[in-house]
């Protein structure tokens, strides 16, 4: 699996209202990406990377968060060309979103 660069809190005490998970930025990407997500409650969040076939890649996020928005930094230095699907659980939520990695 490869290492998360850092996950950092943005909103500065601002409470959301609503859970949203972002497209990563850049996409595609080479070897560098974030993944920025909204959580309005205190909740377990786990944040991973899985290939085409399902396997995980890595895991990114996989604590209890509290409210607010966050970045993940993502090296994928070590993963080879191709797509790959981030899915992120909170709570009762789950969303899945594609990203590219292109070397």
């Amino acid at each position: 699996l490869t290492p998360v660069v850092g996950v950092e809190q943005e909103n500065g005490g601002n409470v959301p209202r609503s859970f949203r998970l972002e497209q990563n930025f850049p996409n595609p990407f080479n070897p560098m990406t974030s993944i920025r997500f909204t959580i309005p409650q205190t909740r377990f969040v786990s944040l991973k990377v899985y290939d085409l076939l399902g396997r995980q890649v890595a895991s990114l996020v996989d604590e209890t968060k509290t409210p607010g928005t966050y970045t993940v930094s993502w090296n994928a230095q070590g993963v080879g060309s191709g797509i790959y699907f981030y899915r992120i659980i909170y709570g009762e939520f789950m969303e899945t979103k594609k990203l590219i990695l292109v070397k």
